[in-house]
C-alpha cells in the first residue's frame, strides 16, 4: 500500500470523525432555530458553506497535528533533555537532577508557549470581541500579549515542575489563591474577561504542543513517571493567564490614575 493511499484513508477517517463531532453543535443550533424560535436562518447558503469550510479544516488540521505537532512537540523535549546536549557527552550524565542543567528546556517552553497562544483562534476572536463591546478600551494586541505572557510563564514554571518532580497541587493552590486575592484589587471591568483568558488557551493550537512537551519532558528525564508528571502542563496555562491579565489591566488603572494625576495638578 503505497503512502498516498494511506495518508488518504487516514484523512477519510478523520473527516468522518469530525462531521461526527460537529454533527450535534448543528442539529442544536437549528433545531433552536427552527423549532424553538420559529424562524428562518438568513443567508443559510454562506451559512451552509461556512460549515463545510470548517469540517474540511478541522479534519486538515487534526491530521497536522498528528503527523507534524506532537511528534515535534516530543522530539524537541526528547532533544532538549539529551545528556549529550546538556553535558556535553552521552557518559557525563550527573547522578542527580540539577534543575538549572535544563534552562533550554525553560527558554523553549516560555518560547512556545507564547508563540502559540498569540496563534491561538479562540483567544483572538475573544480578544476582537473584548476590544468591540469595550469600545477599543480593550486592545486587542494588549490582552493577547498578556494571555500569551501568562501561558508562557505557566508553561515554564510546569516545565520546572516536571524536571523538580515537586507534586503539582502545591502550584495549583497557591497559583489560585493568589488570583483570589488579586481578584478583590483588579478593575471590576476585566475580572470576568480574565477569568475567561484561562479557558481560550486550552484549545486547537496550545494544547497539542503543549501536552506533546509534557509527556516528552516526563518520559526522558530519569525517574518522571509520563502519566503522573507528563500531564498538568495544561493547568498552569489555564492559571497564570488570569493572573496576568487582571496585573496588565492593574497597571493599565494605575498609569491612567498617575497620568490624570499628573494633568490635574499642572491644569490646576
Amino acid at each position: 500500500m503505497s503512502w498516498d493511499s494511506i495518508s488518504n484513508s487516514e484523512f477519510l477517517g478523520t473527516l468522518i470523525d469530525t462531521i461526527r463531532d460537529v454533527l450535534p453543535i448543528i442539529l442544536v443550533i437549528f433545531g433552536f432555530q427552527y423549532f424553538v424560535l420559529h424562524l428562518p436562518i438568513k443567508n443559510i447558503k454562506k451559512i451552509l458553506i461556512g460549515l463545510v469550510y470548517v469540517i474540511f479544516g478541522l479534519a486538515f488540521f487534526l491530521v497536522g497535528l498528528e503527523k507534524a505537532l506532537f511528534p515535534l512537540g516530543e522530539l524537541m523535549a526528547q532533544q532538549l533533555t539529551d545528556p549529550a546536549f546538556i553535558y556535553g557527552t552521552a557518559n557525563d550524565v550527573l547522578e542527580f537532577i540539577r534543575w538549572q542543567d535544563y534552562y533550554w528546556v525553560y527558554i523553549f517552553a516560555m518560547a512556545i508557549g507564547f508563540a502559540t497562544t498569540i496563534a491561538e483562534p479562540a483567544l483572538i476572536a475573544v480578544a476582537i470581541k473584548a476590544n468591540s463591546v469595550s469600545g477599543g478600551a480593550i486592545s486587542v494586541w494588549g490582552l493577547r500579549g498578556a494571555v500569551a505572557m501568562g501561558v508562557g510563564i505557566g508553561i515554564t514554571l510546569g516545565s520546572y515542575r516536571i524536571v523538580t518532580g515537586t507534586p503539582l497541587h502545591y502550584y495549583i493552590i497557591a497559583g489560585y489563591i493568589f488570583v483570589i486575592i488579586q481578584t478583590f484589587f483588579a478593575p471590576r471591568a476585566i475580572i470576568a474577561l480574565a477569568y475567561d483568558s484561562g479557558g481560550v488557551t486550552t484549545s486547537t493550537v496550545t494544547v497539542p504542543l503543549v501536552t506533546a512537551l509534557g509527556i516528552g519532558l516526563a518520559t526522558t528525564i530519569p525517574g518522571r513517571s509520563p502519566l503522573i508528571d507528563g500531564f498538568g502542563l495544561i493547568a498552569f496555562a489555564s492559571l497564570f493567564p488570569m493572573i496576568t491579565v487582571m496585573g496588565y489591566a492593574q497597571i493599565s488603572h494605575w498609569r491612567a490614575n498617575k497620568q490624570s494625576k499628573s494633568e490635574y495638578t499642572h491644569g490646576g
